[in-house]
Parts: structure tokens; C-alpha cells; sequence
């Protein structure tokens, strides 16, 4: 089996010195961390967020995994939270409030996150072809918001179809789904407090599901999506749940819809995936989404040029910083 943990890898690229390539060429960094406490997370966007838009540093994707947190996007309903801060408390899961899109949802050990910060001014249409599902072209000549999250729902439809699981858009929602007959978690069959993992038999009690054959399968959820785009450069992102322990999201109505469930990887494939894989994956396929290259840079600190900095994969000193000034980003 698969080792779970997020350990170091050497990516099929080479290694580059810091400072070596041209901020305004088609290239996207990739800086993989390990596992962050979610405030840290975020500090960290907003300072590569500001040095984007000064135009210091390229487009960069932060690969990681979060310690146990429940977010909430600036859309996200408080009753959506189902858990008592109590009960929060009692199984070590922060809560945020966050400015991407969305409702809530959880992120947590066994997920991958990407955050990519981009500048979307980049990324010009004829550069990035439409997509086969859409019927016209987009107008833009840059990509837009709809555009950018299209993409990031192919980027992890297709990671999906490389370990075998097929996934797919849902008309009118965000995110990727997957079809599954098995039951799911985060699964409410009413709009009242209590929360359960559903059935076959209460979920065809419904009518949700739909029949192939003699087969009940129903859609769900195995990634979400949430962004924020500020004068064109994009923060948060995307979150896959690869190998997640999917009893957390009972705590919570995920992203707001109470009659979808979640998944994963592990759950889809029955056996625990390797997240090195799947990161190696998810950056290969932004790069033949977008048509850019991926370069894979060891740490922020080799990112930004500094001498001094944070180390890749220290996930425990990483979260006994705090503060902007003790990331050293300068």
C-alpha cells in the first residue's frame, strides 16, 4: 500500500537556483509544503498576493495539506456549521472566515490543497483554448473568473481520470464530482440539525439517485473550488480529497448543499493513495491545461531569492511560527 504522508519527492524537472528565470515568461513555480496550520496558510497568500501584483515574484502554485479547519467563504450560511465550537474544540478543528467564494467547507490531513496565485492578465485566450464542453469561444481576450475556475474543475477532472476515477462537472454547481454507489459522508437527507451518512435505501426513499441498470449510483463530491481574484491575481483555489478522513465534513453542510456527499480517493479506489502522486499529478495537469511550464522550486525562501527562509518540508516549525515577519518573506 501506498504510503498516505506527504513526504519530499524529487519532481521529474530539474532543480533551479533562485532568481533564474523571467517573472514575465510562460512559466508557473510550484512550492510544495507539507502541512499548515490554515492562518499561516493564509498569511502566506496574501504576501505572495501583494508581491504578485508588484510584479516581484511569477505565478506560483502552493501545494500542501492543512491541519483540520472548517472555512467559510464570503457566501457561507453560520448554519451551515453544524458542530458546536465545543465539539470543534473536542476534535482539534479551527474555524475561519476567509474572503474566496463559496460556503463552508473543511480542509484538513489527507487532502491536497493548491493555491495558485496568478496573475490571470497572463493568460490570454488564444493561449488557453476553450474548453470541449463550451459551445463558443470565451469573449475576453484574458481569462475571466468563470474562465479560471472552469480550469481549475479540468485540472482535477483529468488528475481524477489519471488514477483511474472518472469525474465530472454538475450543471450549476462548482467543483468535480464523481458517480458512486457506495454511501457517502457529509450526506444530510433533510434541513434539519442532524447529520448521517445516508443509506442505498434511504437515499432511493428520496428519488435522488439515478439507475444504470440495476446499479444505484448517485454523484459525489470529490473536490472543491473556491477563489478570490483581486485586480486580476488569483488566491485560494482548489481542494482534493485524496486520502481525507471524511467523518469531518458530518460536522458541517459541505459548501452548502445538503443533499450532495462527499468522497474521496481513497474511498472511490478503496486504498490509500500516495499524495506525492497526486501533487506530481495535479502540477503536470495545470501545465497542459494552461499550456505553460511547471518549475518546481525547493522553498519560498528559493522563490523569493532570500537567503534565510522557510524550509519546504519542516511542517513543525513551519507552524510554531507566527507572525508575517517570522516567515521571512521580506
Amino acid at each position: 500500500m501506498d504510503s498516505g504522508v506527504f513526504e519530499p519527492f524529487e519532481p521529474s524537472v530539474s532543480r533551479h537556483p533562485p532568481r533564474v528565470y523571467n517573472f514575465n515568461s510562460n512559466v508557473i513555480s510550484v512550492v510544495q509544503l507539507g502541512q499548515v496550520d490554515y492562518g499561516e496558510g493564509l498569511r502566506l497568500q496574501r504576501k505572495l498576493v501583494d508581491l504578485r501584483k508588484a510584479g516581484e515574484i511569477g505565478d506560483v502554485l502552493l501545494l500542501l495539506e492543512h491541519s483540520p479547519v472548517i472555512t467559510l467563504g464570503r457566501n457561507a450560511k453560520s448554519a451551515n456549521v453544524l458542530a458546536s465550537t465545543e465539539e470543534l474544540s473536542a476534535r482539534g478543528v479551527e474555524l475561519f472566515e476567509c474572503d474566496r467564494g463559496g460556503d463552508v467547507t473543511f480542509h484538513g490531513p489527507g487532502q491536497l490543497v493548491g493555491y495558485p496565485i496568478f496573475d490571470l492578465r497572463g493568460y490570454s485566450s488564444s493561449q488557453v483554448p476553450a474548453l470541449s464542453f463550451q459551445a463558443e469561444p470565451p469573449l475576453r481576450k484574458t481569462l475571466g473568473a468563470v474562465d479560471f475556475v472552469r480550469r481549475l474543475e479540468e485540472v482535477l477532472i483529468r488528475t481524477c481520470a489519471d488514477f483511474g476515477i472518472p469525474a465530472r462537472r454538475v450543471t450549476g454547481l462548482t467543483g468535480v464530482w464523481t458517480e458512486s454507489a457506495r454511501v457517502g459522508s457529509g450526506l444530510r437527507p433533510d434541513c434539519g440539525s442532524e447529520t448521517r451518512h445516508r443509506t442505498t435505501e434511504a437515499a432511493e426513499a428520496t428519488g435522488e439517485e439515478t439507475r444504470t441498470g440495476e446499479t444505484k449510483i448517485r454523484e459525489v463530491k470529490i473536490a472543491s473550488i473556491g477563489v478570490h481574484i483581486s485586480r486580476s491575481v488569483t488566491s485560494h483555489g482548489l481542494a482534493l480529497n485524496v486520502n481525507t478522513d471524511l467523518s469531518y465534513f458530518d460536522l458541517i453542510v459541505p459548501c452548502g448543499i445538503a443533499a450532495r456527499a462527499v468522497t474521496s480517493m481513497q474511498k472511490e479506489l478503496q486504498r490509500e493513495i500516495n499524495l506525492n502522486d497526486v501533487a506530481k499529478t495535479v502540477s503536470r495537469n495545470f501545465g497542459s491545461v494552461l499550456r505553460t511550464q511547471m518549475l518546481w522550486i525547493d522553498t519560498i525562501d528559493a522563490l523569493l531569492g532570500n537567503r534565510v527562509g522557510v524550509p519546504m518540508k519542516t511542517p513543525d516549525t513551519l507552524r510554531r511560527l507566527r507572525g508575517e515577519s517570522e516567515i521571512y518573506l521580506g
